[in-house]
């Protein structure tokens, strides 16, 4: 049985980055089956996941209701790929499972769903999930327990006038067991992201939110941004991250439209060979 994580007092970057190369790793698998899917989001998240589930979030896999578990939403349900290698690699569920991502009957939907071990929310109708989340932070607060609430959401979900209601929302009831991470990738379903929605550090600042910026591919960035969110100040932490869609894998990171992937079936040991030399 897996131990609970619970976050150390010294982060191992070498090993944090270790797990990221897996997590990108079981996604290639993952999408090779089904030819296609979110994989660009999904490699450039990978950084966050690893940083998150293998450093600073509290849970029990083998118990995924515990009570004083921390809460991770996933507001970006397409985003799922990232998600259930990070849980398959956590012991939420046998990694053995994750090829029957995308397929009928599978508990590892396309789309997050909720009947996945370690799945907070049901994802994908986007801008819902800091609205959830803000309210999951008031319920822990209400019942005294001490755990906390991460929120990713993407940068297209800022055009979202409920994620603004919901920001506004946060900081109004101190929601400070509350972290917003920020997937700012620049990419959205058509293209790139076209409404002008920066600057976003500056606008979450504003409203209110403790804020940092990070290169979101940066493992050690991103740990100093997590642990530099702990406190409990009465405000709501936001960490704005910019990823790049595709990282460490030229071939994808170089598309247009990297929203949604279609790869040959004779070009993804090229992709994995991509990934192995990147890392090498």
């Amino acid at each position: 049985m897996p131990p609970l994580n619970h976050p150390p007092a010294r982060a191992d970057i070498a090993a944090l980055k270790a797990r990221a190369l897996n997590l990108r790793r079981l996604m290639l698998n993952m999408a090779a089956g089904k030819g296609e899917g979110y994989i660009a989001q999904g490699l450039g998240m990978a950084d966050c996941l690893a940083a998150l589930y293998f450093h600073e979030l509290r849970y029990d896999s083998a118990n995924p209701d515990w009570p004083d578990r921390d809460r991770f939403v996933l507001s970006t349900g397409h985003y799922s790929i990232a998600m259930y290698a990070a849980l398959a690699e956590a012991g939420y569920f046998p990694k053995d499972e994750l090829p029957s991502y995308g397929l009928n009957g599978s508990r590892l939907p396309m789309s997050t769903f909720d009947d996945t071990p370690g799945v907070e929310m049901v994802g994908g109708s986007l801008g819902h999930g800091l609205g959830q989340a803000v309210g999951m932070s008031m319920t822990l607060k209400m019942d005294g327990r001490d755990a906390r609430v991460f929120c990713e959401f993407s940068d297209g979900e800022l055009q979202e006038g409920s994620t603004w209601e919901a920001a506004m929302g946060a900081a109004t009831f101190n929601c400070d067991n509350l972290v917003a991470l920020i997937d700012c990738n620049g990419i959205q379903a058509d293209g790139p992201v076209t409404v002008r929605i920066e600057p976003v550090a500056d606008k979450f600042t504003a409203f209110g939110w403790e804020t940092v910026e990070v290169n979101g591919n940066d493992i050690e960035a991103l740990i100093a941004a997590l642990e530099g969110a702990r406190e409990r100040n009465g405000r709501p932490k936001c960490i704005v991250m910019r990823t790049t869609p595709g990282f460490s894998i030229p071939t994808i990171m170089a598309r247009e439209r990297a929203h949604f992937v279609r790869i040959a079936n004779d070009e993804w040991d090229a992709l994995k060979q991509e990934l192995e030399t990147a890392n090498g």
